[in-house]
């Protein structure tokens, strides 16, 4: 039979309730006291119910993670991560999926609320509004979108998008594309916003194409378009779509990179492994899991913090990019790490 409180309250020659408070309120209990009753748990292979625990705490030690499509390759390293460092801290962590859709993710806030002590919105494609009405009911950190008021973690894809841009320009291409992604995400119009003005800076023509589902069947569908504009580079929002657009390109005839440059976001593992290698941009998915967890306990609390992370992307060079009409920078072959300064310039508005 499994090892009981009173097990351990025996061995350690202590009431029951000073073995409760050593796991519920250690900062209650005399230090060479708490030090003596966690040993005999270890030894007996005692863990304390977390049910009964909750209710003399009032907390859970359970996270919530929502995520917006759990089939993209994205979002599973930052998953693993925020289990991995949960479980550090003794909490457990609840993993949903919402399919893209906001009306589910707010349900799924409201499911959770009151199971959770804390809840991880990822990519989240709800409002600013109806997000921080939420913040009312349960404690959120943010990832990958700025909310004033509330914790977040954001991935710098501006950054990113504009290395992408620069890459491009640099090789001699200036009839630019830009897949973007759903409608309502946030890292869609940092994208937009950034490689606008680094397309701006280098007097290079860059074309829209979208919002598109941010799928590889995204960016097969937009293949066409690509070819009828005349485009001879273009930036994804996502690495999946930049694979769907390799793959429609080449349905049409069309070759990467001797006809167009193609350039993806995340660096999924997938990337590394399509024919051409496929140059994107890296994004911190493992670390953004991690320091979400770290922020969520730090700050649960406090439901109006203004805690803030921005992790840096960097810029990976593999075979989808290559010279373009007019080239005057070649890249030497393989795969090289572009990395922004420190520090972020601000970007104009279109």
């Amino acid at each position: 039979m499994p090892a009981t409180i009173r097990d351990v309250a025996r061995a350690s020659g202590v009431h029951i309730s000073t073995v409760s408070r050593t796991f519920s309120a250690p900062h209650l209990v005399n230090v060479d006291t708490r030090t003596r009753v966690l040993a005999c748990a270890e030894k007996l292979g005692y863990r304390p119910n977390r049910a009964a625990r909750a209710l003399i705490t009032g907390r859970t030690c359970n996270i919530g993670l929502i995520v917006a499509d759990i089939a993209n390759p994205f979002f599973p390293p930052l998953v693993k991560a925020a289990e991995s460092q949960a479980r550090k801290h003794d909490h457990l962590v609840f993993v949903a999926d919402t399919n893209e859709d906001a009306a589910v993710e707010e349900e799924l806030v409201r499911a959770l609320a009151k199971q959770v002590d804390g809840v991880l919105l990822c990519s989240p494609r709800m409002s600013n509004g109806l997000i921080e009405q939420l913040s009312r009911d349960v404690p959120l950190v943010v990832i990958n979108r700025e909310i004033a008021g509330l914790p977040t973690v954001v991935m710098d894809v501006a950054q990113g998008a504009r290395l992408a841009i620069e890459h491009l320009t640099g090789l001699g291409h200036h009839a630019l594309g830009l897949v973007a992604g759903p409608r309502g995400s946030w890292t869609s119009r940092e994208i937009r916003r950034a490689a606008s003005s680094a397309a701006r800076a280098a007097q290079a023509d860059l074309s829209v194409i979208g919002p598109n589902l941010p799928t590889e069947g995204g960016g097969m569908a937009v293949a066409e378009q690509v070819r009828a504009a005349g485009l001879t580079a273009v930036l994804a929002y996502n690495d999946l779509m930049a694979i769907g657009l390799i793959e429609g390109l080449y349905a049409l005839g069309m070759r990467v990179p001797q006809d167009v440059s193609v350039v993806g976001i995340d660096d999924i593992t997938l990337s590394r492994l399509t024919r051409p290698k496929l140059t994107t941009v890296a994004t911190p998915t493992a670390a953004a899991g991690r320091v979400a967890v770290d922020m969520l306990l730090a700050h649960g609390d406090d439901r109006r913090s203004n805690a803030h992370v921005n992790l840096q992307t960097e810029l990976v060079i593999r075979d989808s990019t290559g010279p373009g009409p007019d080239p005057h920078c070649p890249a030497d072959p393989g795969d090289v790490v572009a990395t922004a300064p420190e520090t972020v310039a601000s970007y104009a508005k279109e």
